[in-house]
């Protein structure tokens, strides 16, 4: 089976939030989907390892902030790459509580449910969800996974649905790509500034590692 031609449907980039009791959880996906509009009612799809997933079973809420090309790129970093069970990914950021849940005020805007059923797979569950709130935020473009793959050089958790284990091909002209250990970003060129920063992640160049060279 050739995987890589799920690469080719439309997929955006997604913080789903929640509650944990009266603590924030979140996390990044990237099967979120309109159903109907009228009611409106979307979907989404949260791995079962993710602690996300639990609290949106426990809580029957959950939130979804829209990405734009604009959207820092820490984002996914922070909410793609660590797990809310032990770790405050909201510190700092601009956050408005609607119906007992956060939704992060980033991007195009977000959107609030109530979990009216839900489906599940052998790695995750999708949560139908009856819209209870929905805000606007700015005309910015939604960030596709097409752009988080080709432009910010990002790598999927190995939790999102569209997970392929698998190197992506190297840039045309690239000499070295360096991976950073932490988020999966590659950086390409001659050689690592020992001052990089990740843009996903925020770690530095100690935790990148040389992984192909021409």
């Amino acid at each position: 089976m050739d995987h890589s031609i799920f690469r080719s449907m439309t997929y955006g980039v997604y913080i789903t939030t929640s509650v944990d009791g009266g603590r924030p959880v979140g996390c990044i996906t990237n099967s979120n989907t309109q159903i109907t509009s009228s009611p409106a009612t979307v979907s989404v799809s949260v791995n079962h390892d993710n602690y996300t997933n639990a609290c949106i079973e426990k809580s029957g809420m959950f939130a979804y902030t829209i990405l734009s090309v604009e959207s820092d790129p820490s984002l996914i970093g922070r909410f793609g790459f660590a797990s809310s069970r032990d770790t405050d990914k909201f510190g700092g950021l601009d956050v408005e509580w609607v119906e007992g849940v956060p939704a992060v005020k980033a991007g195009c805007g977000y959107v609030v449910c109530r979990v009216i059923g839900k489906m599940e797979t052998s790695t995750h569950t999708v949560f139908l969800g009856e819209v209870v709130e929905a805000k606007a935020l700015s005309p910015e473009i939604a960030m596709s996974y097409s752009y988080y793959h080709q432009v910010i050089r990002g790598k999927s958790p190995k939790n999102a649905p569209t997970y392929i284990a698998e190197e992506e091909p190297k840039a045309e002209g690239a000499k070295k790509r360096y991976q950073c250990q932490i988020c999966g970003h590659i950086y390409e060129g001659d050689a690592l500034p020992e001052d990089y920063v990740c843009p996903l992640c925020k770690h530095g160049a100690q935790d990148f590692k040389l992984v192909s060279e021409s």
